[in-house]
């Protein structure tokens, strides 16, 4: 096999759920400059039309809109994709939320939103997606599964963002667990932990303190469109599939050089 052909994807389905916007528009785009057609679901069905219209020049991108922050949701997205594929090969569980407050005032709210889309929807939609995913899967290209955690599930982050955090590192351990149960079913597990990424969610974190938050990585940037896209197309394609049950930092080093 070339070297182009390790992380070819021509011919693979994705699903890549918040995938209108930052890190799962990222992943959405380069699976598709790797030649996969990918489904991207959000809440609002007017942003699904947005970054279809944004990523059209790259390939093939349907929305389907969902709310994943109920398993019934998870479920019915499961069965749009059964309806439309005969296969699914790739999964991205993207979608997510954060929540900020004081530990004497941290609502109960807090926990409860960031946990259901967090946590309890990458694990509803997985299982839900199994009987495709496994109809696209063999032993030597497995299909994949790929969950979105965060630096701040591998580290204690300076903001009192509790859940958020608890959630990805429960989202990190999610990942070995399915890894080693859907490993002998051909179906891979990872998660990727991404750093400091210019996105609604951290605009106003890099506002504030920006320069101060850029050189506390070892490369002295903030993440790329392209090191998401990177690494998602890495662990999606050929030249990954031995990978399984890996928490992959992208964060420029702010962890493993910690």
């Amino acid at each position: 096999m070339t070297t182009r052909g390790l992380f070819d994807l021509s011919g693979k389905v994705a699903l890549v759920t918040g995938g209108t916007r930052g890190i799962g528009l990222m992943a959405a785009r380069g699976l598709m400059q790797a030649g996969a057609k990918v489904y991207i679901s959000s809440r609002r069905a007017e942003a699904g039309q947005a970054a279809v219209h944004e990523l059209e020049s790259f390939g093939t991108a349907i929305s389907l809109p969902a709310d994943l922050s109920s398993q019934d949701e998870c479920i019915r997205l499961a069965g749009e994709i059964a309806a439309r594929e005969d296969e699914l090969h790739v999964l991205v569980n993207n979608a997510g939320a954060t929540w900020g407050a004081p530990l004497e005032e941290f609502p109960a709210a807090g926990w409860d939103k960031v946990l259901d889309l967090n946590l309890k929807a990458p694990f509803y939609l997985s299982r839900a997606c199994l009987p495709q995913l496994e109809k696209g899967a063999t032993a030597s290209d497995p299909a994949r599964i790929i969950n979105i955690g965060s630096v701040d599930g591998l580290r204690v982050p300076g903001i009192p963002t509790y859940s958020y955090s608890a959630s990805k590192a429960a989202v990190h351990q999610l990942t070995r667990v399915l890894a080693g149960e859907l490993g002998p079913r051909h179906i891979t597990v990872n998660a990727i932990a991404p750093g400091l990424f210019p996105t609604k969610m951290t605009a106003a974190m890099i506002a504030a303190d920006g320069n101060e938050l850029a050189a506390a990585s070892p490369l002295g940037r903030f993440g790329r469109d392209d090191d998401i896209a990177g690494a998602v197309v890495f662990l999606s394609a050929r030249g990954g599939a031995y990978c399984t049950g890996v928490v992959l930092p992208v964060d420029g080093g702010v962890w493993t050089t910690s």
